[in-house]
């Protein structure tokens, strides 16, 4: 079925916009209409307003809170829809009650939960296949407390790991503004001096100035020309293909290479430990937890080990074919599936490989930062060199 992005009024005259499944357009039309909706417009999801369920990005916090209230209700034994329907007006975030109201009324009008939050377009796969498996299984509260675990734990590693990146992104910007500075304003000024005292200049001096004019007349072009690059990368990047070699680049990228992948078996081996603990099965498992990674190298390489798993291949046989895993990873996979505990030994997986990615970005910042002052050192140095050895040389011939 294709899918619509339908504006509609329902009973008691709210507006609701959504994405929506039908046959075609007239069939949409009509089921709305019959539950007694008043329909403004419907358009395929293609067209103008394609991707409204993802115009808007999901606040990870404010949804995890949500999910927070939503099992309490129901563990205290209110129905989903009654539950919904207390915590629909009661979100801060606008953007997310305002699916959660959609979330409502589709469940109200007969659809299952799961269907429901597919339904909007922007919800993670791996939400809407725990809430399925929940709702298969007949343990909908176990399944979201699962779901909430690992939330917090994939937020706490994100946040640590951004946490540790602020400082050296401060430091590099400054350097930057500093270079910057003395480069298109500190070194024309001293060209100027040294133009009227019309004195000989050593070679790095000459480069010197050549370089800070040239700069400082052209600086505005050259930012120009740098946001223009940007824009165009963006544009760029945005295909599967280019996303791939961009991720390729990263593999390839010593010591920060090696932190990324690492990081991303972690985030791999947390979500498919949490839906094969809440009984979704394993391939369905790796195709959900493939595509919640936010690599199109690692997505095409987890597609390609599924089609393996579903000729027959152990999953450890399958993920080392891709040439992407680190052999660790691969032997405690193996072991968890000889042992029938897959799931646990995932988990060990994203622990073990987490706790990692933290140490090794430790020791690289560590490093990063002597790095950047020994270079803006030894820079801040050829600069105070350069200009200041005429001054030195009109000194010795005034002696």
């Amino acid at each position: 079925m294709a899918e619509w992005v339908l504006k509609y009024a329902d009973t008691r005259g709210e507006i609701h916009q959504q994405v929506v499944s039908a046959g075609s357009e007239q069939e949409l039309r009509d089921r709305y209409t019959q539950q007694g909706h008043l329909v403004y417009w419907v358009k395929p999801r293609q067209g103008a307003l394609a991707g409204v369920g993802r115009s808007k990005k999901l606040n990870i916090e404010k949804f995890l809170i949500f999910n927070q209230q939503f099992v309490t209700l129901i563990r205290a034994g209110l129905p989903i829809l009654k539950s919904l329907d207390l915590l629909a007006d009661r979100l801060t975030d606008p953007t997310l009650g305002r699916y959660i109201k959609s979330v409502r009324d589709e469940v109200r009008n007969g659809t299952v939960l799961s269907e429901a939050f597919r339904m909007q377009g922007i919800f993670p796969k791996i939400y809407i296949t725990t809430v399925l498996a929940g709702e298969k299984s007949g343990s909908l509260v176990e399944v979201l407390d699962r779901f909430i675990q690992y939330q917090k734990l994939a937020l706490a590693v994100k946040k640590k790991v951004l946490v540790s990146l602020i400082y050296p992104a401060v430091l590099i910007a400054l350097v930057i503004i500093l270079i910057v500075f003395l480069v298109t304003y500190v070194v024309p000024n001293f060209a100027e001096l040294y133009a009227n005292m019309q004195a000989e200049l050593p070679a790095m001096t000459q480069l010197l100035i050549a370089v800070g004019t040239t700069a400082r007349t052209y600086i505005l072009v050259a930012v120009a020309a740098l946001a223009g690059l940007i824009v165009l990368f963006r544009m760029w990047a945005r295909g599967e293909k280019a996303q791939e070699r961009i991720d390729a680049v990263k593999l390839r990228t010593p010591i920060l290479g090696e932190i990324w992948i690492k990081y991303q078996v972690a985030q791999f081996s947390r979500v498919l430990s949490t839906l094969l603990t809440g009984g979704i099965p394993l391939i369905q498992g790796l195709e959900t937890a493939a595509d919640s990674l936010g690599t199109a190298l690692l997505r095409r390489s987890l597609d390609s080990a599924g089609k393996l798993v579903r000729e027959g291949q152990a999953l450890s046989t399958s993920l080392k074919t891709t040439g992407i895993f680190p052999g660790l990873a691969i032997d405690m996979i193996e072991v968890g599936e000889s042992t029938g505990a897959l799931p646990s030994m995932l988990t060990s997986v994203a622990e073990f490989y987490e706790e990692d990615v933290n140490t090794r970005m430790a020791a690289a910042l560590s490093l990063i930062e002597p790095a950047i002052m020994i270079f803006m050192g030894a820079f801040v140095a050829f600069v105070l060199v350069s200009l200041y050895l005429p001054i030195f040389s009109l000194a010795d011939n005034i002696r």
